[in-house]
Parts: C-alpha cells; structure tokens; sequence
C-alpha cells in the first residue's frame, strides 16, 4: 500500500543519509590523520600551512621548504593508490622525473614515504591552472592558445626525448604562470602508469582523464607512447580555441566511445577565426592511428607555426597561398601519376579508388556586393572550369570577375561595371547578366561571350531579377512582371517574346532562383510567400507540360538538381541538404540528409532571398559563406581583461547599441534597434529570458541603473525632442520625465546618492555640452562643466564615490578622456588619455578608469584620495571587433572589474567567402547513397 511504500522510502532515506554522513565523517577522519602524521613525519624538513587542492589520486598541501626557505607544494598519493600501485615502486618510478630540467615542466624536488604515507614535492607556483582559466573564460584568443601549445608541445619533445610519457596531459595539469605553461605531475602519471596501471584498473582507477585520452589509452593499451601525449595535447589546444574538447558526453563511456569510434568535429568550423595550418596540426595530432600523428613534439610545433602546413584532403591545396586553384598543376601531377600506377597495375585494383573530395576557399569579397545583388552573384559552367562573380570594381562599384581553372588569379572582365547576377548558357562559352537600373523596370538581359568580350543586349523590359536559367535551345528562364503578377517566364531566343511558365497560387508572392532540369520536363524554383519571410520560403518544381506546379520542400532558399539523381538544396538556415528525387515523376523519393551549414542565404529584403551556391554537371560547388553577419547582426559577449571572448547568450542576436549592467550584476539593460527606433530591453544574465521595458514608438535608448536597481533611466524622444525618463525595471507602471528641456538631452548619468545627473546636450559638432543638475532643483540652474566654445564635450559619466566626473573633450585637437572633482568640477581637471581616448567607464571599485583608443580598450589605475592622481595606462586587448558608439560607452565592466560586456559586431571592411568544393558528388553519395 501506499502507506507501506511512503514508509520505506522515509526509512531508507534516513539510513543513506546515516551512511552517508558515517562515510563522509570517516573520509574526514582519514584525512585528518593523514594530515596529521605527514605533519609530524616531516616537522624537520618541511612546515605544512594547509590544503590547497584534492584530485583523484593526491591531495596537494601548501608548505614550506624549511632548509631552502621556500614554499613548496606537496602531493600526499591517496592511500587506496599508494596500496595499488606499491610505495617503493612508486618512489623508485618517480626518480626518472627528477632530471627533466625544462622552462615549461614543473620540476620535481623530493619524494618519499613517511609514517605509511607516499609523497613527492614540487615548487609552488603562483598563479591559476589553465583549467581555472578555461572555467572562467572558455576561449583563448587564437594567438595566445597556439602560442601555449607550441610551449608544451616542445617540453613534451624535450621529456619523449629523456624517455618520459607524461600519459595524463589534461587543462588541470597545466599552470600558467606570467603567461607561461608549466606542466605539472609527470611525476604521479608516469610513475602509477609504470608502476601499477594493471592494479588501477583493478580497483576501477586509471591513468588518464576521458576527455583527453588517447584512442589507445581508451582501448586500455598500457604500452602507450609519445603520440599518447601529443594526442592530448591536441585536446587541450582544441578546448582553448573552441571552449570544449573534441569529444564530450555525459559519462566516461560515452567519451571513451566516441574517442574510439568518432570523428572530431574541425576547430575552424566552429571557431572561423582558427588559421587552416593549426586546425590542421589538430586534425593530424588527434589521427585514431599513433603512426599517422606527428612523430614528436617538435613536428606539432613546427605545424601550429607554419602557416603553409596542411593535412588529410587540405594538404592537396597547400600551394594556395598566392591564388585559388593555384595547386591545380599538383594535383593533376598527382592524379595523372597515380593513374599511370593504376594502369601499369591495374590488375591489383580492379575498381579505382574514388575521386578526392577537396575544398578551399577562393578569396574574401565584399559583403556588399553580395547583397545588392538580389539574387544569386556567381555561376559556374556546366564542366566546372570557369567561375564568374561578382566583385569590388576598383572605384567603389561592382563588377564581374572571370576565374578560370586553369589560371591562378582571377581577372576583372571590362566593362561588366553595375551588372549583375550572372548565368551561364549551356556551351560555357557565354554568361547571361541581369542588371538592375535605377527605375523598377530598368532592367536588361545582355550575353557576354568570355572569349572575345562582346556584349550584347537580348531584352530590357518585362522582367524582374532573382535568378535565371537557360535551355538548350537558348530559351531563358527568369522571373517575370505584368498583369499585377510576379512568375517565371520564358524569353524565346527566335522572338524575344515573354511566355508565361507559371501562375502564381495563393499566398505566394513570387517565383525565383529558377533551374531547368536536365531532361527539359520540369523546372525547379523557389517560393516567396506573401509574408515575405525567409522561413516561409519553400522549394517547388513546375511541370512544364501542363504548367501545374507543386512544393516540394518547405523552408528551402533555393533548389539546384545534382546528376546522380539528387536535389541538393540550401534551408534557410543555411544548412545544405541533399534528397532522392525522380526527374520523370518531378518527385522526391526519399529522406533529405544534412550535408552541411554555413551557406550564405539574404534575409528575404535586403538580399531578397539570395543565395550564392552553384553546381556544374561535373560535381564542382561553389557558394558562399557566412563568414560574417550583416552589421546589425551583433551578439553580446563577455571579454576577459586578457581578450578571451565568451558569447553571453548565442541565440540573442540582434542590432544592439548599449549596454549597462545592474549593481549585482545578475542583469543587462540593452538598447536594441536601429537609427532613430530602440527599445531598451532587460535581460537576465547569462541565458535567461529577456523583456521589453518601453513600449513606445521612436527612440528609447542609452538605459543606466538606479543605484538599488529597480528602475532605469533612459533617453527618449516620446515628447517631441529627447529628454530623461524613468521606469521600473520590470517594465510595469508608465515612464516618467525626469529631466525636461528645451534643448535635446542625449545622455544622462546619476549620481550614486541620487542627489545629482550629469547630462550632455547638443548633437552637432563643437556644439556638445557637459551640464550638472541637482535633483528636485529648476533645471534652468544646472551648472555648465565644461561648455568651451569650438569644443566638443561627452560621454560625461561618475565615479563609484560620486566625487569625480570622466568626460571626453575635444579642447585638444582630438578626443581625450579628462576627470573634473565633482561637483566642484572647478577645482581642478586631469587629462587621463594621451593618445586619444572615447567611452569612458569606471571600474566598480573607483580604482581604474577604462576607455576605448583607436584599437584597444585602456585600463587605467588611478587614486581618489587624498587627491586624484593618474597612473600606469594598460591596453588589456583589441576592440577591433566591437561596436564603437565614439560617442557613448556600448560597453559596461562587470561588478570584479575582471571581464566586460561588449557588443560583438561584424568588421565592416570584411566579408563572405567563397568556397569551391570539388568532386562534391563523391560526397553527396557518401553521404545520401547513390
């Protein structure tokens, strides 16, 4: 019965608990006795302060070296280790380590056994263990995790070299110390694998930890060697860069497994900004084989600083450096050599091994030129050998680029300027080009012929962009307009005659980036509904017999046939995926599969649907990336003061323009929006939900905290011009004014009392000024702080203490942060930067004042009392990749002073990339079957 049940559980859970505290009050005792003996043991030698860190196999006590008078760190093995592994052929191990004398390998000064317990010391290294960072920060900047493994990767060549396998390499034992590595307990790995890895394993204990061993260590292979280590080593760089290992999962089993069975997912892939050599080094040092990895640890070095290294399919593209397809030479050398082989022995291959499936990217190009293309903004001829796309023409416009497989570089061709979305013609020998005027009809079909340049003119009317399509008998297939109607149409090659090929049904609003099948019966299009949304756009096929069209995939940016039978097509997520299709039956005959994602796909207005992405007959692929997103695509991230990067919440991402964390730091104030309509928004950190605070239209923006943080101010222009409203944090209630003046208010800062605001007016240069206004007094009496003629004033922002103010001026000749005492900003002035300086931010603690200069962000110290003083300025890391508001802080430091909260925004000087995959059908087969 229930009852009976309600009791059992009560009384069972009593008795855990019971035995739970019995064990826990026993391991204590233990440990306290441990102490205790150690203690008096080696009262002569060494004095024990206190524990300072506990693992698996040792706990660690902080002493002091009473001969040397040095601190050290002593590792007391745990007592069911020492009973597995045998005391004395521990000690006896452990020797070996006392001669690695090398920078990066904390060395070992002692060892021994007292009063039944085994030890062995260590120097005391001030400073953090790179799994404390990794905790903290989960990303590196790229440089400074290369430059940390290229370290270890040579103290690991130094200790193979001595005959020393550390077989433990995992964040935990590694120290960081003034920006150095040290790898710790080589002593405790190599002395319990040799030792006593056998009986380890007997007691349920091993050498290694999941997440960073060595396919062989994880098939229990003791004989392990140097490629165990660089194994590991791969791991901890992979962590640094992309904040996880290369294989997790809930339980050591499930890593283990994945470490013996799957494939690491690339570090580039995920980390785009992780150069092609050291996502290679990774690729070759995490091979499942230890003869197929790096044969030491100088090799993984020399790898992660060559820029020119490569492997697996990479390695055949490593001359591209100075150009794409420039290894074309070499790999044809290669192909057409290994055919001669074949052909000489070709009875010992009876079936060809398959052609390499080979990427690379062609080159970085404007962002701009792919969305103003409205469509699609390369095309590829049917045999794969000429590129045509759009690119910078040199003077601020467009143009189309010819690349040739067989050249190296491409080649602008002369006078293409302003033309746009090219089209190959069957032969490869001409390119159709859409150009787009400055009229909504101004448009024109020319045939350029890439042999002799001739450009001539087919139609310029009745037709609108997004894409086209030629037959083989020169008929070309494009979107329409007439009749109040957007379809795809016909252009007859004999009449120039329109003919309409579909209608549109209801709900839709057009048909675009058009594809003729190759058996001439059906022709494949993309979907625009009438909401105009990127998500409702569907892949569709139009029987051209009859005229009669029907979707065939929901949520699919544009359709491309492939000739082993499939539809390869682009989501709107730009995931690219692959589906059997029947071309007689104009059908799909199975499940799509995920190939992969990244492809560059326009939102539906700016790009209207675009999608870069081509398919020649011989099974290459082009298409573009996102490389980068669109200006107003912005991400908040936390930066460490040394650079690391860590985005707060990866699936906010929004046009965000300021940032102002609480007091308790626990929540965000952000403005969002565009121009002259924001919103503030509140947000609950790191990945909780995020709510409207105003809810009119226009501009609300700019937000600071109360100082008990229950309400914010913000600037708004609800009144006509811009004035400083108030409003509880939780959105409830309406805002109130705050400060109301004739002249337009653009930032506002409050006093920590609540007793005064600085403010700044004026939008125009040298008309900006710095006023203070006491609260509950005629605003008409606020006192001017700086108001010099000719002379910019802003970003006026109060210390902690309320007792300075930081404001920009221009009185200089350029912008430079200044601190006033305040509120007698006329007893003296302190110029902070010296080589230009905006958006000014106290540190909590009033003891560092931050400022952005012209690359970096600026830390410096400063002193309040008994009278201000400036310090040392320290740049902490590069703001190249943040939004800068010049203007206004669009950044804020968290309550420590350690890390801050700045906007991620797209580099407007970068772009997408295009990437061109060849044999791409090997895969699509692998992949799909076929």
């Amino acid at each position: 019965p229930p009852l009976h049940i309600s009791f059992l559980k009560e009384h069972y859970s009593s008795l855990w608990l019971t035995e739970l505290k019995r064990t826990t009050y026993s391991q204590r005792s233990h440990a306290v006795d441990d102490l205790e003996r150690l203690t008096n043991a080696l009262a002569d030698r060494y004095r024990i302060e206190r524990e300072i860190g506990a693992g698996g196999m040792a706990t660690v006590y902080l002493a002091e070296d009473l001969k040397h008078e040095r601190q050290v760190a002593i590792k007391v093995l745990k007592a069911e280790i020492a009973a597995a592994v045998g005391a004395d052929r521990f000690l006896a191990e452990i020797k070996t380590t006392a001669n690695l004398q090398h920078p990066h390998i904390l060395p070992l000064h002692d060892s021994g056994e007292a009063d039944g317990t085994v030890f062995y010391v260590m120097p005391y290294v001030e400073g953090e263990s790179l799994r404390d960072r990794l905790g903290r920060e989960r990303q590196l900047p790229v440089d400074e995790a290369v430059r940390l493994a290229i370290d270890l990767a040579e103290s690991l060549d130094y200790a193979h070299g001595q005959g020393v396998v550390h077989r433990d390499i995992k964040p935990a034992n590694i120290l960081l110390h003034s920006g150095r590595p040290l790898i710790a307990d080589f002593g405790i790995a190599l002395a319990t694998g040799v030792a006593g890895e056998g009986r380890l394993t007997e007691t349920g204990l091993s050498v290694g930890t999941p997440s960073y061993m060595s396919p062989e260590q994880a098939t229990g292979d003791q004989l392990v060697g140097p490629a165990t280590d660089i194994y590991s080593l791969a791991c901890v760089l992979h962590e640094m860069l992309v904040g996880e290992p290369p294989f997790t999962g809930t339980t050591a089993q499930a890593i283990l497994g994945k470490i013996i069975a799957g494939e690491p997912t690339s570090s580039r892939t995920q980390r785009k900004s992780v150069p092609p050599n050291v996502d290679a080094a990774i690729s070759r040092a995490l091979e499942k084989l230890a003869a197929d990895r790096f044969a030491s640890g100088a090799d993984f070095a020399k790898a992660l600083a060559d820029p020119g290294f490569r492997h697996g399919e990479d390695a055949a593209m490593a001359g591209l450096a100075a150009g794409p397809w420039k290894a074309l030479s070499l790999v044809t050398l290669v192909l057409l050599t290994a055919a001669s082989v074949l052909a000489v022995a070709g009875w010992l291959k009876p079936e060809p091994e398959p052609p390499l499936v080979i990427r690379y990217p062609l080159g970085q190009f404007s962002e701009e030129a792919m969305l103003t293309c409205y469509g699609t903004s390369l095309a590829l001829s049917p045999d794969g050998s000429r590129l045509v796309y759009v690119g910078p023409d040199g003077e601020g416009g467009l143009a189309l680029w010819l690349k040739e497989h067989d050249e190296a570089h491409a080649r602008r061709i002369p006078g293409t300027e302003g033309i746009q979305q090219p089209f190959f013609f069957p032969d490869g020998e001409r390119v159709g080009l859409l150009s787009l005027g400055t009229g909504d009809t101004d448009r024109t079909i020319r045939v350029l012929s890439l042999d002799n340049g001739q450009l001539v003119t087919l139609a310029d009317s009745g037709f609108n962009r997004n894409g086209a399509t030629v037959g083989h008998d020169g008929a070309i297939y494009l979107m329409g307009r007439g009749d109040g109607e957007t379809n795809l149409v016909r252009l007859s090659p004999a009449t120039g005659a329109l003919e309409p090929v579909t209608k549109l049904a209801s709900g839709e609003h057009g048909h675009i980036h058009p594809q003729l099948l190759p058996g001439g019966r059906g022709l494949l299009f993309t979907v625009q509904r009438e909401s105009y949304r990127l998500a409702d756009a569907a892949s569709a096929v139009v029987d051209l017999e009859t005229g009669e069209h029907r979707i065939l995939v929901e949520g699919a940016a544009m359709t491309r046939y492939a000739p082993t039978g499939h539809l390869v097509y682009v989501r709107t997520d730009g995931v690219l995926m692959a589906a059997p299709f029947d071309e007689e039956k104009l059908a799909l005959t199975g499940e799509a599969v995920p190939l992969f994602g990244g492809v560059f796909v326009g939102d539906g207005q700016d790009a209207s649907f675009g999608v870069d992405l081509a398919l020649s007959e011989n099974g290459t692929l082009v298409y573009t990336t996102q490389k980068v997103e669109r200006r107003e695509d912005r991400r908040l991230v936390w930066v460490s003061r040394a650079g690391g990067a860590r985005v707060l919440d990866p699936d906010w991402i929004a046009p965000f323009e300021s940032v102002a964390l609480s007091p308790d730091g626990g929540r965000l104030a952000v403005t969002i929006g565009l121009n002259e309509n924001t919103d503030i928004w509140i947000k609950e950190l790191d990945r909780g939900p995020h709510s409207l605070v105003t809810l009119t239209d226009g501009m609300n923006r700019r937000p600071r905290w109360a100082r008990d943080g229950r309400s914010v101010t913000f600037i708004s222009d609800r009144g006509g011009n811009r004035d400083l409203f108030t409003k509880r944090a939780d959105g409830l209630g309406d805002a109130r004014a705050v400060l109301d003046l004739e002249a337009d208010v653009d930032e506002a800062s409050l006093s920590p009392d609540g007793e005064w605001f600085v403010y700044r007016t004026g939008t125009e240069h040298f008309q900006r000024d710095v006023f203070a206004w006491r609260v509950g007094t005629d605003p008409e009496t606020a006192l001017p702080v700086s108001v010099l003629p000719e002379v910019d004033e802003y970003a006026p922002t109060l210390s902690p203490d309320g007792r300075h103010l930081a404001y920009v001026s221009t009185e200089s000749g350029r912008s430079e942060v200044w601190v006033r005492p305040f509120p007698e900003v006329d007893a003296g002035r302190w110029q902070i930067s010296v080589n230009g300086g905006t958006e000014p931010v106290w540190a909590p603690n009033g003891e560092e004042l931050f400022y952005r200069d012209e690359g970096s962000l600026i830390a410096v110290a400063v002193e309040t009392t008994p009278t201000f003083s400036r310090g040392e300025a320290t740049a902490l890391f590069s703001t190249a990749e943040y939004f800068l508001q010049d203007v206004y802080p669009a950044y804020d430091v968290a309550p420590d002073g350690q890390s801050f909260i700045m906007i991620y925004a797209s580099d407007p000087d970068a772009g997408v990339e295009i990437i061109v995959v060849e044999n791409f059908l090997e895969e699509l087969k692998e992949r799909v079957g076929g």
